[in-house]
């Protein structure tokens, strides 16, 4: 779902690249994360979450550190239609979405997206919080706002450490939206992804991936 969700949630998912390079906040380094091989999918719940439902994606292929993916899902939800209707290789037909072409560089460091408006560093797992990674060329950037440390995030039949990235523009606002929130884990990835709303309301959406860093 990784790539769903970064087409989602920029599905702008998938997604969803690693570096302890400390002093870029823009490139990644580190050894590529079996998350990036061909055949990898990503996935969220099947049930129906705020008019969104079976989004997945799979990693078509993988060349010079860099996945493609391909993603699908059914949205009834007019927003996140709205949203994705512009994204790079975007196809709707009635309430089915598929996109296409989406680049994502994983490493066992961080995720990176090379895709759309949303481009650059989406995480990087030494981060501190506070730290902050410019989208493409938007002027605004994703922000590092929380890093647990300690095993207090449900994910299936565990309790695991996140590092939670918040990322607003005003791209979001034309839709009814006003931020993400991607939350990381650094052996299972994206792990979840939750939206604020307009009208103060939110919903979260798990992201399961089918192999581990």
């Amino acid at each position: 779902m990784k790539k769903f969700l970064n087409l989602f949630f920029s599905i702008s998912f998938l997604v969803l690249c690693y570096s302890c390079d400390k002093e870029s906040s823009t490139e990644l380094n580190g050894d590529q994360s079996p998350m990036g091989e061909v055949g990898v999918t990503v996935s969220s719940s099947s049930a129906e979450i705020a008019g969104v439902s079976n989004m997945t994606a799979t990693v078509t292929s993988l060349e010079d550190g860099i996945s493609t993916y391909t993603g699908t899902a059914t949205i009834t939800n007019p927003l996140f239609k709205n949203m994705i209707a512009n994204f790079p290789g975007a196809t709707i037909n009635g309430d089915e979405v598929t996109i296409t072409g989406m680049q994502i560089q994983q490493t066992k460091e961080g995720i990176k997206c090379l895709t759309g408006s949303n481009s650059g560093v989406m995480v990087k797992y030494d981060s501190s919080v506070g730290d902050t990674y410019p989208i493409g060329s938007t002027g605004n950037e994703r922000k590092v706002v929380s890093k647990t440390g300690v095993d207090d995030y449900p994910y299936g039949f565990y309790m695991i450490k996140t590092i939670q990235v918040e990322q607003e523009g005003d791209n979001l606002k034309s839709v009814g939206m006003t931020k993400y929130t991607y939350v990381y884990n650094h052996k299972f990835g994206l792990v979840g992804i939750k939206v604020d709303f307009d009208d103060g309301s939110s919903v979260t959406y798990p992201v399961y991936t089918s192999v581990e860093n």
